[in-house]
């Protein structure tokens, strides 16, 4: 079926107004963002602003919103893709905007163009708006290169694709856990090179679901750091594979430090990103 086109002039702007738009991309100052609740609920738990008029849907103010739709989805015509989903820009702490940056707690997207203003994209909540109303919004970017956008949409994925991590895994790398989060951000070796690693992956083999399973760390480091500070990276791995002896059904643990390079496509596929924030108890970072 050919795809169909906007004759109405009023349409026909509103493709022309978005034709500009992109996936991380935002729209600052006083905004409403709009959400379902539950009445049986105390309003104190749920943070609900229009109990007072027995309605459902409660209105936020929040500090700007982002959008979070594909780009080829925005710029298509308001016939074939007539909404757009934005999430809300929050203001956190100083701190927690590093550790966002850093994709550690995946609730949220790091924004590089607003970092200075500390907002981040909160990604736990969702909202669609019509495209005829951004079309009359400012736009504001969010990110300047290709490898921003890249970074932005990768934060989008991680938050839907996460490991489904089995309980005696999480019970098995919670040493690694407090380990890492504890030392990622002082100023010693040991936390400058866990700011050098790009990410931490896991491969379970046969599969997660086999028992017994071994387990293989990879510890993705930077191009630019073959050697941390000139201290070989195995000093520093021997000290985080210790945290994760074989228990159980894990009955061999292997761990390497390597470059995207030196992974193969079957290495990376076959493996899952580490999210050490998601093995945790939630945490709201302001």
């Amino acid at each position: 079926m050919a795809a169909e086109t906007n004759t109405d002039p009023a349409y026909a702007e509103v493709d022309r107004a978005l034709a500009i738009w992109r996936q991380g991309d935002c729209v600052l100052g006083e905004h409403w963002f709009a959400h379902r609740i539950d009445l049986s609920l105390p309003a104190t738990a749920v943070g609900r602003t229009a109990a007072e008029a027995d309605s459902d849907l409660a209105e936020e103010e929040v500090e700007g919103l982002i959008i979070v739709t594909q780009t080829c989805d925005i710029v298509r015509n308001c016939i074939e893709r007539p909404y757009v989903e934005v999430c809300p820009l929050v203001e956190v702490s100083e701190g927690n905007l590093r550790e966002i940056e850093r994709g550690q707690r995946p609730a949220y997207a790091f924004i590089p163009l607003l970092a200075a203003r500390r907002l981040v994209a909160h990604l736990d909540r969702v909202m669609t708006v019509e495209k005829p109303v951004v079309a009359r919004w400012e736009r504001t970017p969010g990110w300047s290169s290709d490898a921003e956008g890249r970074e932005f949409a990768q934060a989008l994925a991680r938050k839907r694709a996460r490991l489904a991590a089995p309980e005696d895994f999480v019970e098995l790398v919670k040493k690694l856990q407090s380990r890492l989060s504890k030392k990622h951000n002082r100023n010693s070796d040991e936390g400058r090179a866990l700011r050098a690693l790009r990410e931490i992956r896991v491969q379970a083999s046969p599969s997660w679901n086999d028992d017994p399973v071994a387990l293989m760390f990879w510890f993705v480091r930077k191009e630019e750091d073959p050697d941390f500070e000139e201290k070989d990276w195995s000093i520093l791995l021997d000290g985080w594979l210790k945290l994760v002896p074989p228990t159980g059904r894990f009955t061999k643990v292997y761990g390497v430090v390597v470059t995207l390079e030196d992974m193969t496509a079957a290495d990376y596929v076959n493996s899952d990103l580490l999210d050490l924030d998601h093995l945790s108890s939630p945490r709201d970072p302001r």
